[in-house]
């Protein structure tokens, strides 16, 4: 079956007035005379940072249609999500939730979720190493034989905990490989290590700004199957956290978000001037380094990608729904394991 990649409307200027206009959407940006509409039957979704009004009848039909409206702070965190009724196959979630108490099914699906992220990440330093410096190379590479370890190391994880720690170290492995990969700048304060909550350094803050990006695409690609979003395998279960999203949402971070975010500075299409810098330290991305950063992710979202699976390539908008078909197949009986996207 064949998804049309349709269009996300990312509303973040401060002020912006959404409204219905029968089968059209009307924009209002503030200190702007005229207005702008849009046919609501090419979007998929509506995703508002900060200070943006949506009228009731606006936010009544989104969730009459299922189109989902998410709602994100100004720098990126995520807020909220509507989705109108629950919708897709009752007997596929209850699937879901038999097989998530099932110890074995959870722990292998858990894993292959990590193995998955563990392949992409060393995939980008790899990648990464064939044009870098000899020096930057020797690091790059270093970083990429303790991913090859942890791979390794997953086959033999008896637990979650035993995973999720393997991952943590993976992890630190790979982001401290990563400032080897940015061309080098005088603009910019030096990347070291991940950060967040709240991110201290621009690259952290256009990370995490992108992550908000790709966990709402996730979360659209397990409603839009009939998953649960918040029963899942790998992440606890916590009342208003999305688990089954941010399980599926590790794959996907190494290659669809990091490489992303990191050739927009390497492009230098990122920049000094994108970022306000608040006290206490934080970091985060001005309204022209929001709509850069949304412009250059709407264009990303339709390079494709070959798909072992699919047997063809595959738009990145689209992967997570293919995904968790192949979950879904897994969780109804239909296939032996859930088998990761890899980048190849």
């Amino acid at each position: 079956m064949t998804t049309e990649l349709l269009n996300t409307l990312y509303a973040q200027t401060q002020g912006t007035d959404l409204r219905l206009d029968q089968d059209t959407l009307r924009i209002h940006l503030p200190d702007t005379p005229g207005r702008r509409t849009l046919p609501l039957r090419r979007l998929n979704g509506i995703v508002v940072y900060g200070h943006v009004n949506l009228s009731t009848e606006l936010i009544t039909r989104c969730a009459q249609d299922k189109r989902p409206v998410t709602w994100m702070s100004r720098g990126g965190r995520y807020l909220a999500r509507l989705d109108g009724a629950v919708h897709g196959n009752v007997l596929l979630r209850h699937a879901q939730h038999q097989r998530h108490d099932d110890t074995d099914t959870r722990l292998g699906i858990a894993r292959n979720i990590v193995a998955g992220k563990i392949r992409n990440s060393r995939w980008i330093l790899l990648r990464a190493a064939r044009d870098a410096a000899p020096a930057r190379r020797e690091h790059i590479r270093n970083a990429a034989e303790d991913l090859a370890e942890a791979i390794d190391k997953l086959g033999a994880a008896e637990s979650i905990d035993v995973v999720m720690g393997t991952e943590g170290q993976a992890a630190r492995n790979y982001f401290a490989a990563l400032p080897h990969i940015l061309s080098p700048t005088t603009d910019l304060p030096p990347f070291t290590h991940r950060n967040r909550r709240p991110p201290t350094d621009p690259v952290n803050a256009a990370l995490s700004f992108t992550y908000g990006l790709l966990r709402s695409l996730v979360h659209g690609a397990l409603e839009q199957v009939g998953l649960d979003p918040y029963l899942g395998f790998l992440h606890g279960l916590r009342p208003g956290k999305p688990a089954l999203a941010l399980d599926l949402m590790e794959e996907f971070r190494p290659v669809l978000a990091d490489r992303f975010a990191l050739t927009q500075f390497n492009r230098r299409q990122l920049r000094a001037s994108h970022f306000d810098h608040l006290s206490g330290g934080a970091a985060r991305l001005t309204e022209d380094g929001r709509k850069e950063l949304i412009a250059a992710w709407q264009e990303w979202k339709t390079q494709t990608w070959d798909h072992s699976i699919a047997g063809r390539a595959v738009p990145a908008g689209l992967l997570p729904v293919i995904q968790a078909r192949i979950l879904a197949r897994h969780l109804r009986g239909e296939l032996p394991g859930y088998l990761p996207w890899t980048a190849a």
